[in-house]
């Protein structure tokens, strides 16, 4: 009794089985049964994920064409030019020292953070 690696090969148990006629015939003909199935797979899914890949591209393409929709209503027109001198001269006009705080107005049922 051998131990468990006895030096015998692997023979397949039925000598006309198609695993048995495929590897004898991949010894012969290696490209043909292994590198030609290998590189049609390769080739084919290519083809088949093209269109998930242009999916992906379409979706992008459509969301960027949104904003230009948005932009050609006129969101980007009819804004007031922001200079910074400006704005200072216009926020010196104002009082800021006499102001009162007042609380926003909140919806029925909305919690208004006031403590009873």
């Amino acid at each position: 009794m051998g131990g468990p690696f006895t030096s015998k090969s692997f023979k397949a148990t039925l000598p006309n089985s198609i695993a048995s006629r495929y590897r004898k015939a991949l010894t012969k003909h290696p490209f043909l049964l292994f590198g030609l199935p290998f590189l049609t797979t390769i080739v084919a899914g290519s083809f088949f994920l093209t269109p998930a890949t242009a999916l992906r591209y379409e979706r992008y393409d459509r969301k960027n064409q949104r904003v230009t929709h948005e932009e050609a209503m006129g969101l980007g027109q009819n804004r007031r030019k922001v200079n910074m001198k400006d704005e200072y001269y216009r926020l010196q006009a104002k009082d800021l020292e006499n102001w009162e705080q007042r609380r926003v107005k909140r919806l029925p049922g909305e919690v208004d953070g006031v403590m009873e």
